[in-house]
């Protein structure tokens, strides 16, 4: 593994919660190279030839292993896409943490978008971890663009937690998932703008198995004069199960749209949407402030609350 800088390590603790060598399957990317590999027995990362991405081999059985794939970009001017494919094999149970992190001081753009692509086994479970963090003083913007795709066979689950709290200027976020007989998809998507920044996340979900599960949240904030736009569709074709809800709070010059939508292609496909915009209750801030916090800190305080 190469020699990281305080910056970078700082990126991977933001992202990864990394604060030395992992345990198990890794690949950290650092300035679009490879800064560190490593395989298990039972967990095997192969490099694209390119450059440009991996393919991930999870065998059969595969049981409380883990594999940590973060990317850090401390230097302006980078713009890459990456393309990462996961194979899990049939009743596997592993972690799979990636994220990405920008530090930019620059004053051209840095660009990470990363591609991502499972193909879950019969039975198989995994629960995947993606954050996403920007700091630098820089004029140039941290730009994140991650794509999901989602492939679940028979009997499989995958839970998947996407958090963006801070300092990426632009994000376009989508996700697609097919789910046969009896799989399970939970998503908690966490997100908080400020600034002029703008994020866009786009879910799609067919649910095409009998007895296939999905439960799609999302948490977010919108600060200052920053924009967010919410869409998830769950399209039911078999007897299924499917609940979509956003939930956000908005503040000062902030706009979000919500867009939830649902497709019944069959008789038994029980789906259901929520959608909820407001701002923080002046009650909740007074209660805070009777305890000694100033109104700012009681702002905090709910924001940080809310999106746990």
């Amino acid at each position: 593994m190469i020699q990281l800088d305080e910056i970078q390590k700082r990126l991977l603790r933001e992202v990864a919660d990394l604060h030395d060598v992992p345990e198990g399957a890794y690949n950290i990317r650092s300035n679009s190279k490879s800064a560190g590999r490593a395989s298990t027995e039972n967990i095997e990362i192969i490099p694209r030839e390119d450059g440009q991405g991996l393919t991930v081999k999870i065998k059969p059985g595969t049981k409380n292993e883990s594999v940590h794939i973060p990317v850090v970009l401390t230097e302006t001017g980078i713009k890459e896409v990456v393309y990462n494919d996961f194979y899990i094999g049939e009743d596997a149970d592993v972690t799979i943490v990636a994220g990405c992190g920008i530090d930019n001081c620059g004053n051209q753009d840095a660009e990470h978008d990363g591609i991502h692509r499972f193909f879950v086994g019969k039975n198989a479970h995994i629960r995947y971890v993606e954050k996403h963090y920007g700091s630098g003083e820089g004029s140039g913007k941290r730009i994140l663009n991650p794509g999901t795709e989602v492939y679940q066979e028979e009997g499989s689950s995958v839970e998947m937690e996407m958090v963006q709290i801070k300092g990426v200027d632009d994000t376009n976020r989508t996700t697609k998932a097919e789910l046969a007989k009896d799989a399970k998809l939970v998503v908690r998507e966490r997100l908080m703008t400020h600034g002029d920044q703008k994020a866009y996340s786009d879910y799609v979900v067919h649910l095409n198995g009998e007895g296939s599960t999905a439960d799609v949240v999302s948490r977010s904030v919108a600060r200052d004069s920053s924009y967010q736009k919410f869409e998830a569709k769950i399209v039911g074709n078999k007897p299924c199960a499917g609940h979509t809800e956003c939930d956000a709070i908005i503040m000062d010059q902030a706009k979000i749209l919500a867009v939830p939508a649902l497709e019944a292609n069959d008789l038994d496909a029980a789906l259901v949407h929520e959608a909820a915009i407001g701002k923080i209750a002046g009650d909740q801030i007074i209660k805070l402030m009777t305890l000694g916090l100033s109104e700012a800190e009681a702002e905090e305080q709910i924001i940080n609350g809310f999106l746990k």
